[in-house]
C-alpha cells in the first residue's frame, strides 16, 4: 500500500512549523518512505510569543488560541499544497500541534492545533490528537517518535533526536525503549540570545569556551537524571533543570555553552552507558536541529568513544523533518487501526491506537 501523507510538526524550540509531504509505501509489514516535499514555516514573533505562553492564558483564551492555530496551521498547509502543486494528491494529513501542556502523571497532554479546523480549512481528513489515548493508559506520551525508529530507522542501535529536549531510543531487553534526555536546544539557543544571536551556529560560541565544572556538577547532579525509563520532561521541567544554573551564572556566554554541551553529551553517554546495544560497535542516528551544531555533535561522539559507538548523520533532509515524517507514519497507522504508540517504550498498560480523526470533506 501507498500512501501520500503531510505530516506537521511543532517541537519545543519553537523555531517553526514543519510540513513534510511523504510517500509511505508498506509491503508485508516492511515500510519505506520518501520525503518528496518539506519546509519550515518560521513562526511570525507574534505566533511566537502565543505558543512560549499558551500554558498561562485564561481557559476562554486558550480555546480561542487552540482554534486559530488550528486555522494558521490549515492555512500553512494550503499554502505548502499550492506551492508544490500537491492538488489531490494528499490522502490525508497527520498533525502533531504544539504541546502546551505535559502533566502524564496526572494522565494529561494536551497539544493546541484544532483537528476540526485544519480539515475544515484544508478538505482533508486530518488526524490529531497523538497522545492522549496512551497517557490515558498510564504512558509518558512521550516520546511517541519510536514507532517511527522501529519501523523506518530499524538499521541503527540508538536514535537521538535534539530538538529544544533531546529524546533517545535504545535498545532494551530485545525490544526499545524511548526517553528524554535533557533540555537542548531550548537551552543553548536561550544562552545564545544572551550573546544577541539566535542560535550558538555550528557551536561556534561554545568551541570557544572552557568547561565550567561547578556548573557541569549542578547540571549532572539533578534528580530528573537519576529516575529510571520512562520518562519524559514538559517545557516546564526542562526550563526549571537547565536555566537557573546557567541564566542565573555570572560566566561568559561562551563557557556556559561550551559547559551545556559538555552536559548534553554526558547525558546521551549516560543513557548508552544504562542500555548498552550488546555488540561490538554500534551506531546512532542523530537528526533534529542540534544535529547542524558540529562542536555539539563533536561533544556527544567524543563521550560515545568509550562504549564503542558511532554518530551516524542521516541526509539534511531527513535530519530536519524526521519528526514530520513520524508523524505522517503515526496518522497513517492510525488510519489502518493498527498499533501506533507501544507501551513498551511509554510504559502505558498496553499498546495503543492514538488519534482522533476529522473528515474535512463531505459526500
Amino acid at each position: 500500500m501507498v500512501y501520500n501523507v503531510i505530516g506537521i510538526m511543532s517541537g519545543s524550540s519553537l523555531d517553526g512549523l514543519d510540513i513534510a509531504f511523504v510517500q509511505l509505501d508498506e509491503i508485508r509489514g516492511n515500510w519505506t518512505y520518501q520525503i518528496l516535499n518539506a519546509a519550515c514555516i518560521p513562526y511570525p514573533a507574534d505566533w511566537h510569543q502565543q505558543l512560549k505562553h499558551a500554558s498561562q492564558v485564561s481557559v476562554p483564551e486558550y480555546l480561542k488560541l487552540n482554534t486559530a492555530y488550528g486555522r494558521y496551521i490549515g492555512e500553512a498547509i494550503n499554502e505548502f499544497i499550492t506551492t508544490h502543486s500537491l492538488d489531490h494528491k494528499v490522502h490525508f494529513i497527520a498533525s502533531h500541534g504544539h504541546t502546551v501542556f505535559h502533566d502524564p502523571a496526572n494522565h494529561t497532554s494536551t497539544q493546541i492545533g484544532d483537528g476540526a479546523t485544519i480539515a475544515a480549512v484544508t478538505s482533508l481528513p486530518v488526524i490529531t490528537d497523538l497522545r492522549s489515548v496512551d497517557v490515558a493508559l498510564g504512558g509518558q506520551g512521550a516520546p511517541i517518535v519510536p514507532i517511527g525508529d522501529k519501523l523506518l530507522f530499524s538499521q541503527y542501535d540508538y536514535k537521538l533526536n535534539i530538538g529544544g529536549i533531546a529524546n533517545i531510543t535504545v535498545p532494551h531487553n530485545g525490544n526499545m525503549i524511548a526517553f528524554d534526555v535533557c533540555p537542548a536546544n531550548q537551552a543553548l539557543n536561550a544562552l545564545a540570545a544572551k550573546a544577541d544571536k539566535e542560535m550558538d551556529e555550528n557551536g561556534e560560541l561554545a568551541s570557544q569556551g572552557n568547561i565550567l565544572l561547578d556548573v557541569l556538577s549542578d547540571l549532572n547532579g539533578q534528580s530528573y537524571y537519576q529516575q529510571q525509563a520512562p520518562k519524559s520532561l514538559s517545557n516546564e521541567a526542562a526550563m526549571q533543570l537547565a536555566f537557573p544554573s546557567l541564566l542565573e551564572s555570572p560566566h561568559s556566554v561562551n563557557d556556559m555553552l561550551h559547559t551545556y554541551a559538555q552536559h548534553i553529551a554526558d547525558q546521551v553517554a549516560a543513557a548508552v552507558k544504562q542500555y548498552p546495544a550488546g555488540k561490538e560497535t554500534a551506531t546512532m542516528l542523530i537528526t533534529g536541529g542540534g544535529a547542524f551544531n558540529t562542536y555539539l555533535v563533536h561533544k556527544i561522539q567524543t563521550a560515545l568513544e568509550p562504549y564503542n559507538v558511532v554518530v551516524q548523520l542521516p541526509d539534511e533532509t531527513t535530519i530536519k523533518f524526521k519528526e514530520a515524517l513520524v508523524m505522517a507514519l503515526i496518522g497513517t497507522l492510525r488510519w489502518r487501526e493498527e498499533t501506533n504508540v507501544e507501551a513498551n517504550t511509554t510504559g502505558a498498560s498496553r499498546d495503543s491506537i492514538g488519534g482522533a480523526l476529522w473528515m474535512g470533506h463531505s459526500y
